[in-house]
């Protein structure tokens, strides 16, 4: 997955969470997020270039934001993206949260076709912190569910967030989606997601 930071001059390597918001606020999400789907995809190139073969199967993920969803011509600007940078569609997933997409309704569900047809991957990120509709994952095209950190951190000695965990992973099996768990902090909470029989995380 494609996580931005900012290696500032002064205060020294920034986090998301101290400039992604500025940045959404003055509209400089939108080129920041082009130029960090360019920058993934043709990090993604170069390793698939490479001599491992491990990273011929690779995939990379790179996070949308709300605004960027909310462009009519997200689609294309994905497909020129993967144009110049030779990336086949197949190795690129879009991660977006469950408000981006229901805040856009009917443009959403366009949207997320038009990037479908390109044979672009399409993530729930965050899962099970939103509306978390059942009604819109049997309207979305979505590949994988991604379920939030702060189930995660929770799942050894929490009931309720292994109960919710659980929950999820049975919801994605149901709907035949992928699933994965983000924020995976320590092997206990690793071995844990194991034994319930989450397939894939992150941390």
């Amino acid at each position: 997955e494609a996580l931005v930071r900012w290696q500032h001059a002064r205060r020294g390597l920034l986090p998301p969470g101290e400039f992604i918001p500025v940045a959404a606020e003055t509209g400089l999400i939108l080129p920041l997020g082009d130029w960090g789907l360019e920058v993934a995809c043709r990090q993604m190139v170069a390793w698939r270039r490479s001599d491992s073969a491990a990273m011929q199967g690779a995939r990379m993920s790179v996070n949308l934001s709300a605004k960027q969803f909310d462009q009519p011509d997200l689609a294309d600007r994905v497909g020129e993206v993967l144009r110049k940078t030779g990336l086949p569609p197949a190795c690129l997933r879009l991660e977006v949260t469950e408000s981006s997409v229901l805040s856009e309704g009917a443009m959403a569900l366009g949207t997320m076709r038009a990037l479908e047809k390109l044979g672009v991957g399409l993530h729930v990120d965050d899962f099970g912190t939103g509306y978390s509709s059942l009604d819109y994952l049997q309207k979305y095209p979505f590949a994988t569910l991604k379920i939030d950190r702060s189930f995660v951190q929770g799942i050894v000695n929490d009931h309720e967030s292994r109960l919710i965990v659980s929950t999820i992973l049975d919801l994605a099996r149901s709907f035949g989606m992928d699933v994965g768990a983000e924020g995976i902090e320590d092997a206990e909470q690793l071995e844990q997601l194991k034994t319930m029989g989450c397939p894939c995380g992150q941390g």
